[in-house]
């Protein structure tokens, strides 16, 4: 009798009880396995998985409240870590190979997202495009700026 209430205190709390293995315990011991080989594909897959489990954490953080009436969240959040996780489906990689490094090796995409417009004194005003150009070559060179005007 007290194996059978055991096991279904376990079925009705498998998210609770599958989810930090699969999410840090798992994915903790295969990045140190990682550092410790050669190939740069291990360590994309994990230092990837760790960028979006990060973004997933704060995810949950901002919609904890909305989060809370789904009943299926800590269901779909465990398929979706597994999927992150399990060297079956590499989906870290994945994401990686697909979404993250198609957006970043764009220069035309990095360039909009991170060039914030600053003032040079609380009097002054913004910086202008004419600015932003001239900041541009000082850190890239003319040869990258012009490689960036011919792409657009």
């Amino acid at each position: 009798m007290g194996s059978g209430n055991f096991l279904q205190v376990v079925a009705k709390n498998f998210d609770v009880l599958a989810l930090p293995v699969v999410t840090l315990v798992y994915p903790l011991y295969a990045s140190i396995k990682a550092i410790e080989t050669k190939s740069p594909a291990d360590d994309q897959q994990w230092l990837t998985y760790w960028v979006l489990y990060s973004m997933l954490t704060l995810f949950e953080l901002t919609f904890a409240k909305v989060l809370e009436l789904l009943p299926i969240w800590p269901y779909a959040k465990l398929i979706v870590t597994c999927w992150l996780v399990l060297p079956h489906f590499n989906g870290a990689a994945y994401v990686y190979r697909n979404f993250i490094r198609p957006f970043y090796m764009n220069p035309q995409t990095a360039a909009k997202i991170w060039y914030i417009p600053r003032k040079k004194n609380i009097f002054s005003q913004p910086d202008d495009v004419l600015t932003a150009a001239e900041k541009y070559i000082e850190e890239h060179g003319p040869e990258a700026f012009e490689r960036l005007m011919s792409k657009v």
